[in-house]
């Protein structure tokens, strides 16, 4: 939930997705709005949001051999298959999805010196 929070809104394009599958390593590199800063301002960060320990990854709704197409995350979410391992489900906006099935979570994000001043806040309607 806390990683999930963080990177809500979070911009990246396919070629910016790795699974390098004999480390078990699923990494992210991503532009980050900085949701921590509230209301002072509004800024965008370069992130890497990797994880360890993935077995296994699926697409829904994701050309990976169009990299210049460009996915705005919603939430990553865990759900326990045989504890401590499961699924994390990337979910990005137009019904696109990963999922990585992990061995147990194991993950780490992490901002970059490259910071700027977003264009606009992002904005979620309730209905």
């Amino acid at each position: 939930e806390v990683v999930s929070a963080h990177c809500q809104d979070s911009v990246l394009k396919v070629s910016d997705i790795d699974f390098l599958a004999r480390e078990n390593r699923f990494i992210l590199a991503m532009n980050r709005f900085v949701w921590e800063n509230g209301e002072r301002q509004n800024v965008r960060t370069k992130s890497i949001l990797h994880f360890e320990r993935v077995t296994n990854v699926a697409t829904r709704n994701i050309d990976l051999k169009n990299k210049e197409t460009v996915l705005s995350l919603l939430a990553v979410i865990f759900t326990a298959t045989d504890t401590p391992a499961g699924n994390i489900d990337l979910v990005f906006s137009a019904d696109a999805a990963i999922r990585l099935s992990v061995e147990c979570i194991e993950a780490q994000l992490a901002d970059m010196d490259v910071v700027w001043e977003a264009s606009s806040k992002p904005n979620h309607n309730d209905s």
